[in-house]
Order: C-alpha cells, then sequence, then structure tokens
C-alpha cells in the first residue's frame, strides 16, 4: 500500500479506526523529513496491512499545533485508534522496520487496560 496523505478534515478518521496507521508529519522545507520519505514509503510498499499517512504540517498548521508537534519529522503508531508510539526525528529501515513489528505485537486488551487506569488516576486527581 502506498502512502495516503491525511488533512485536518481526514486525521481523525484515518487514526481512530480498528488497524495500524504510522503517521509521518513533516513538512517540504525539512531536510530530515525528505531523507526519511523514501524509508517511509519503502516500508509502506512492504506492510499492506498497515496504513502509512503524510502529515504535511505546513498545509496543516492547526492539526499540527493540535498534536502538539514541536519538531519534525515526528512518527506517530495508532493501533486500534490508541497513540501506542511517538517520537521525533527520522528512523533508519532497521529501526522503522522493528517499530512496526513491535506495534503489531502489543497486546491490545493490555495497551486497553492501561490507558483505562491511567484516564481513572487522571479522573481521580481532578
Amino acid at each position: 500500500m502506498a502512502t495516503i496523505d491525511v488533512t485536518e478534515d481526514t486525521f481523525e478518521q484515518t487514526v481512530s479506526g480498528e488497524g495500524i496507521v504510522l503517521v509521518d508529519a513533516w513538512a517540504s522545507w525539512c531536510g530530515p523529513c525528505r531523507a526519511f520519505a523514501p524509508t517511509f514509503e519503502k516500508s509502506s510498499e512492504q506492510h499492506e496491512d498497515v496504513t502509512f499517512a503524510k502529515l504535511d504540517t505546513e498545509a496543516n498548521q492547526q492539526l499540527a499545533a493540535a498534536l502538539e508537534i514541536q519538531a519534525i519529522p515526528t512518527l506517530m503508531a495508532f493501533r486500534d485508534g490508541i497513540m501506542v508510539y511517538r517520537d521525533a526525528g527520522a528512523l533508519p529501515p532497521a529501526a522503522l522496520e522493528d517499530l512496526i513489528g513491535q506495534v503489531k505485537g502489543l497486546d491490545m486488551d493490555e495497551v486497553r487496560a492501561q490507558v483505562a487506569a491511567q484516564n481513572a488516576e487522571r479522573d481521580a486527581q481532578e
């Protein structure tokens, strides 16, 4: 599967569904973003069961601000609508493959339980 572009209108729908979505937040003027793009694209061709999405932070500045993206490229991984990874910086191919393997291997029942516990703790503090 090739990469898709996400915008302020399509981001939420793209990341909130079932399955794995990797989002590359980038900008055309960013050298490391341009260097990471071929790695991201090649990986998208090897993992047809994963959605690879690109978010142009210049064209979608409100969304980038809402996501609190402060450095690019920023890579985010969502699984079944839950953000399970987020970090700034371009990954080499082997590290991207390792990340995808880790996301695929997650026990989502355990992840959902952790999220519920964090939400309960936050609610108790408010």
